[in-house]
């Protein structure tokens, strides 16, 4: 599938979700907006607290506003780890599907061991505003909003 049916896809479950947790998309694009579309960020957020429906998507295009980000996304339980990147549209399909490879062959297993460790290395949470309520996300340390680094 083409990043932009993906996108499409992704766009209208966020239209027509009814509210009881919210989409890790509503989420991704409430936090970036929340953020005032920072240069990059990198955050986790807890399967729990979301409806996944990015699942499946390992780098991909995110539009927020007029902003373009590079996603780079993989599940590391209980987490869904994100790592955001104010960039250029790309066609990220041949990426997408060599990250899922790569994923696939070692069956998951450092994305898990990766979520274990967060668990004890998280040290900052901030609560985002999404249209079905709040969520905390977490980070490894405390960002500087609007740094290039």
């Amino acid at each position: 599938m083409k990043s932009r049916e993906l996108w499409l896809m992704s766009t209208k479950q966020f239209m027509s979700h009814k509210c009881g947790r919210p989409t890790s998309s509503q989420v991704l694009t409430s936090y970036l907006k929340q953020c005032n579309e920072p240069p990059w960020t990198s955050y986790f957020v807890k399967y729990s607290s979301v409806l996944d429906d990015q699942r499946g998507w390992s780098h991909f295009n995110w539009p927020v506003s007029s902003t373009n980000y590079h996603i780079l996304r993989t599940g590391c339980y209980p987490y869904i780890k994100y790592h955001c990147s104010r960039r250029p549209h790309q066609d990220l399909t041949l990426d997408d599907r060599f990250f899922r490879f790569i994923k696939l062959i070692n069956l998951g297993i450092p994305c898990l061991a990766y979520g274990v460790a967060a668990t004890m290395l998280i040290q900052h949470k901030e609560l985002v505003q999404t249209p079905c309520g709040d969520v905390f996300v977490y980070f490894l340390y405390k960002e500087d909003k609007g740094s290039k680094y």
